[in-house]
């Protein structure tokens, strides 16, 4: 645009000054220091826990080392640990630069910084000792919770006031995805996290069931949108063109990605539940949406490629370009995969294998982690007025890094596509032609080998960018607060002939609406016929509630986390049916809080167990895997043979069901204990039946209890 032009479009009613101000570099500095520190740590349990399925030993026998409890550590300390900082990082010290002021307020940036570190804490103690809520990238009890959404907002003011009081007119298109991200996960997060607390740190999920499961990957699916892809894209915008030394390559395109992807986003969370007891609608509804969002996710991607034109001869010799190339690439894989898994024919193959494992991590560790690299290798030298270090070592972190998603992903898609045939193979006479589910898990031993091995190698690159980014402090000097100058915002502009976008990249709190309006569409369409049209929900006569006995038992199961390995959703394929029993039905579930049906299957379905053993097979299953499953990979559970069943809450959580919608007679709280000692006793008697000695009042018992009810409410003819 001429200056001849500006003249004509725009008339100024107060004149421009020129300002002098601080950028404030302590905020953004803490933030990766943290995400560095929480990224090694979430990523070192990774590889423990991907040992521990080649080598079960691992688990150690102590419960706060094993699989179910350390596995739901590892990816809340890689996604809102690592990420979260990182993301925190990117957004403060872009911000600041692209409205050229200081964040909003130094006490909220300080009250934010360390708010998010205690959540984290307070997660990384939590989780091991089993409290959780079991539900997917949700798992923190509601204290937690409450913390989330306060920090959330403070984040929040921070973000928005900071750009209400920016000195440039526009707002850059980085902070559109800002604002987004803001708006979204504050109702993902306030939405999902509806529970009823019986005490501290122990609820139930307000819904049941079916509803359960689609609030939840409403919020599973969009949390890796939200939290995972649109910071970073808006963090893409910015340091992408800086390290080119180009601009963005089509305005036009980022707004058509921006708006489109918002949108659209929202509505695929029920592809992660195609072929379950969703109501058919819904999951087309995500299919449909799931294969549109193609087009704005690869717009972003291409949007950030192209660039790079014409400076291809720098990306071989820099490694922050060559960072950022391969998780653009990353980004494009992910976000073309799961267009095609939402495709209910590849679906059928590849939910529940381990092909979504290596899909959800080429996003991982491609997209975020890389990213979040190159990030860093950008942001330090210029906080600490020096070089970067070794340029060298640099180049070795990402070829290390690169390996290491290699040698992770391969073996995983490799795996997944292993599981998904084997599981539907029939034989000549029309039998499974591996009936035993075991089968399945020992062909794919080697490949979790290979798995380990390369998140060791990307945890070694790790290593490397921090002695790298070390000596680059050492050889500097840190600036807090870093001088800059820009001319003041005029006030009372009048602008003539504008562009329709333009005049949303003026007002912030406009935008913000917008963005909400945008993501509340796909949201109420979506979840209120599955709750207010109760046809989506037939009930079963014959399921009933659990007995005492059995609601202790699946607090059991929650606590230990066997929701990682096992599913409860029997799809209506043959190959299901005949391996487990009669498909899932949407009634099955109505008392269920939460819901259990899984997203992973390193053991068996488990909907139909009730009665397919006897008790002490399940005793002897938990105490030593091996002993009914040779060869099997499932750590053992002592500590469930010794501990006492803690029946203390047990009237509350009574309580707690009645006020969800389950039917327990009234008064029911004071003949639940009586209930379930005699339940205990009949376990015990049967186990002693079959040579073994078993206290009454010992949480294996309740396991029992609890896997033995499963199925049992449907009778198939």
């Amino acid at each position: 645009m001429t200056s001849t032009t500006v003249v004509k479009t725009v008339e100024q009613a107060s004149p421009r000054v020129l300002e002098t101000f601080e950028y404030d570099n302590v905020t953004p500095r803490n933030f990766v220091i943290a995400s560095i520190i929480f990224g090694v740590v979430g990523m070192l349990v990774g590889v423990i826990v991907a040992f521990q399925l080649v080598y079960p030993e691992l688990n150690f026998g102590i419960e706060f080392t094993s699989f179910g409890r350390i596995r739901p550590l590892h990816t809340n300390a890689v996604i809102f640990a690592f990420v979260g900082n990182a993301i925190f990082a990117g957004i403060y010290y872009s911000t600041q630069r692209l409205c050229k002021t200081r964040l909003f307020n130094d006490t909220l940036s300080k009250i934010h910084f360390w708010g998010w570190q205690l959540i984290i804490l307070a997660a990384a103690i939590t989780l091991p000792l089993g409290i959780t809520t079991s539900k997917e990238y949700a798992e923190l009890e509601w204290p937690i919770d409450i913390a989330i959404a306060l920090v959330w907002v403070v984040f929040g003011i921070n973000l928005i006031g900071t750009i209400i009081k920016r000195r440039e007119e526009h707002i850059y298109v980085a902070m559109w995805f800002y604002i987004a991200t803001f708006i979204t996960v504050a109702v993902l997060h306030i939405v999902n996290s509806f529970e009823l607390p019986i005490a501290f740190l122990k609820s139930y999920s307000w819904y049941a069931g079916v509803q359960d499961a689609l609030v939840q990957w409403w919020y599973g699916h969009n949390a890796v949108a939200f939290f995972l892809t649109t910071p970073y894209l808006g963090m893409m915008y910015y340091f992408l063109p800086k390290a080119a030394g180009r601009p963005v390559y089509s305005y036009r395109l980022s707004i058509v990605h921006f708006w489109s992807l918002i949108f659209i986003y929202i509505w695929a969370g029920p592809h992660h539940l195609l072929y379950s007891a969703l109501p058919d609608w819904a999951q087309s509804l995500g299919t449909v949406f799931s294969v549109m969002l193609i087009a704005p996710s690869w717009g972003g991607m291409v949007n950030g490629l192209l660039t790079l034109r014409g400076v291809w001869d720098k990306v071989r010799e820099d490694a922050i370009l060559k960072f950022m190339v391969v998780a653009l690439t990353g980004y494009g894989m992910a976000t073309f995969e799961g267009p095609m898994l939402s495709l209910k024919n590849v679906n059928a193959i590849g939910h529940f294998t381990d092909w979504i494992v290596a899909h959800v991590h080429i996003g991982a560790l491609g997209w975020n982690g890389f990213f979040t690299f190159a990030m860093f290798y950008w942001m330090f030298p210029r906080m600490f007025n020096t070089k970067l270090y070794s340029t060298k070592l640099a180049n070795v972190h990402f070829w290390v890094g690169t390996l290491g998603i290699l040698f992770y992903a391969i073996p995983m898609y490799w795996s997944g596509f292993t599981q998904g045939l084997m599981w539907k193979q029939f034989n000549a006479e029309g039998s499974l032609q591996y009936p035993n589910f075991l089968e399945t898990v020992t062909a794919i031993i080697p490949m979790y080998f290979m798995r380990g091995l390369g998140g060791l190698l990307y945890l070694v690159g790790v290593f490397i960018m921090i002695y790298n980014l070390w000596k680059t402090v050492a050889s500097g000097s840190f600036t807090a607060n870093e001088s800059a100058q820009a001319m003041s915002l005029a006030k009372n502009t009048v602008h003539h002939d504008d562009h329709w976008h333009r005049k949303l990249e003026r007002k912030p709190i406009r935008l913000a609406i917008f963005s909400l309006i945008a993501i509340l569409v796909g949201t109420a369409i979506e979840l209120v016929p599955t709750f207010l049209v109760k046809s989506n929900i037939p009930t079963i006569s014959s399921v009933k509630p659990y007995t005492a006995l059995e609601l202790q038992g699946r607090d059991v199961y929650i606590k230990e986390g066997c929701v990682g390995c096992h599913s409860q959703m029997i799809r209506p394929f043959r190959s299901e049916t005949e391996r487990y029993g009669e498909y899932a039905k949407a009634g099955e579930y109505v008392y269920d809080h939460p819901f259990l049906w899984g997203s992973k299957r390193t053991g068996p379905d488990l909907l139909r167990i009730g009665g397919k053993y006897p008790d002490s097979w399940h005793y002897n299953h938990m105490l030593d895997p091996t002993s009914m499953s040779p060869g099997s990979i499932m750590p053992a559970y002592p500590w469930l043979f010794e501990k006492t069943l803690d029946n203390d809450q047990l009237a509350d959580k009574i309580s707690a069901m009645r006020t969800l919608g389950v039917p327990y007679p009234a008064g029911y709280e004071t003949q639940a204990l009586t209930d379930l000692q005699a339940q205990a006793q009949e376990i015990v008697k049967n186990l002693k039946e079959a040579g073994i000695q078993s206290k009454s009042d010992t949480e294996i018992i309740a396991l029992i209890a609890y896997l033995q009810r499963l199925g049992k409410d449907i009778k198939v003819k």
